[in-house]
């Protein structure tokens, strides 16, 4: 064994500086290959990679074999790496020694640390993890076959670091290849998609993820503002009432909401209307209305989008647990939360609710919906109670309040301007004193 080194030592001893050099040179070049690979495949965007995978990409092809087993791609990258740095380390000691004497070996110890750090880890890595797939894919060329080559090589190295994880408590073979996202991930992936996706795609996009949070109580007509007709009411009023009617469906019930018979289309009360009046008549109508679809209160809208669709269903009535009609959902509504307002759409925006004034305050309604304030005004009203501005005061106060109260809510100077037996009617906002410390009544 000493005569081989000894051989080995005066083989080295017989070459010329110039050679060693090149040579050393070359070994460094080797060793930033190897670096910049490394970083470049751990790098890579795997969801970009699968993309390309699927496009047929023969590079994308080549990366994806290489990280089905990431183990044995490190040790390849490693093997290679070490044997190219333990090699490039003796020809520099062998340069270092002929130039400076017995100071050689200090000379070649922080000389070639510092080449190694700067030329062949750092500078290499850091291009690799600005560019990955410029990096990864003509790597890939080199290293895939190398793989087959040094596969003996390779696996041996990976079964004894595989047993030293196993005595750790760690499963070598456990990899995650689903990469799941998270909702909040995939928010933060594509709020940081600016230069890709349209900021409009992005807002759909994030409406989607938040329809999980918002239930149909959020957007639902409430019960008060639903328009139906009286099958009770006088004839000509009701003929009146269908002649006016800017809705596609319009309830009939009995006396009272809670008492709904159904909902009658606009091309039955188009058919019915064509025929002579005469000949029509509240049986005719009642028999005309279509069941009604009922909605349970805290269904997320993601889930109503999927029953709509499973039921062919369009409009429902949202019902409590006693069976009692809060309010009235359709499919444009939980559209209009992923696409935004229709232009068709009859109901009132937030602005219609929101009044700016001369001082800089608003005056709000009363039947306002907090979660469309906080959209419109970028607002930060509390949305886990109630869901208007006159519900969320009331049950502050735990009481119906006089005019010309001020109170703060959640942090934000509001006068109540007008109330009604029942019901906030009109307030007044002042976001430039809003104090989120601040949650009491003032004097």
């Amino acid at each position: 064994m000493g005569s081989v080194f000894n051989k080995g030592i005066e083989f080295l001893d017989d070459i010329s500086t110039s050679t060693l050099l090149i040579t050393l040179a070359v070994l460094l070049l080797m060793s930033a290959y190897f670096s910049g690979s490394e970083t470049g495949m751990m790098s890579i965007n795997r969801y970009r990679l699968r993309h390309l995978v699927q496009q047929n990409n023969s590079g994308a092809k080549r990366v994806q074999f290489l990280l089905d087993r990431p183990d044995r791609l490190i040790g390849l990258i490693l093997i290679g790496n070490n044997l190219v740095n333990i090699a490039a380390s003796s020809i520099a000691t062998i340069i270092c020694l002929r130039w400076f004497g017995d100071a050689g070996l200090l000379v070649a110890t922080f000389g070639l640390t510092l080449i190694i750090l700067i030329f062949s880890e750092v500078t290499p890595k850091t291009i690799a993890a600005l560019h990955p797939e410029s990096v990864a894919f003509p790597s890939s060329l080199i290293l895939k076959p190398m793989l087959t080559v040094m596969y003996p090589l390779v696996y041996a190295v990976n079964f004894i670091t595989n047993g030293f994880m196993r005595i750790l408590g760690v499963n070598p073979h456990r990899v995650d290849g689903t990469y799941a996202l998270s909702s909040e991930e995939l928010r933060t992936v594509v709020n940081e998609a600016n230069s890709m996706i349209p900021s409009r795609h992005q807002d759909m996009l994030l409406s989607i993820l938040d329809l999980e949070k918002v239930t149909v109580e959020d957007v639902m007509i409430p019960r008060n503002d639903i328009f139906g007709i009286d099958i009770q009411d006088d004839w000509k009023n009701i003929v009146k009432q269908l002649g006016q009617g800017q809705h596609t469906r319009i309830l009939l019930y009995r006396s009272d909401i809670d008492d709904a018979v159904g909902f009658l289309h606009a091309r039955d009360i188009m058919r019915l209307m064509s025929k002579n009046q005469f000949e029509a008549d509240k049986s005719t109508l009642v028999r005309a209305a279509r069941d009604i679809y009922f909605i349970p209160e805290g269904t997320p809208l993601n889930v109503q989008l999927l029953k709509f669709q499973h039921n062919k269903e369009r409009i429902g009535l949202v019902v409590d647990e006693y069976g009692d009609i809060q309010g009235l959902v359709t499919l444009e509504d939980i559209l209009e939360e992923i696409v935004g307002d229709f232009t068709t759409s009859m109901a009132p925006t937030p602005s219609d609710s929101v009044k700016p004034q001369p001082d800089g305050s608003f005056l709000v309604d009363g039947t306002a919906n907090l979660r469309e304030l906080n959209k419109e005004m970028n607002w930060e009203l509390p949305l886990d109670g109630p869901k208007t501005v006159s519900g969320l005061i009331i049950e502050l106060l735990g009481d119906i309040p006089q005019a010309q109260l001020s109170l703060r809510v959640a942090g934000y100077p509001v006068e109540v301007i007008e109330t009604s037996d029942n019901l906030v009617k009109t307030v007044r906002f002042m976001p430039e004193f809003y104090r989120p410390e601040i949650t009491e009544q003032e004097d």
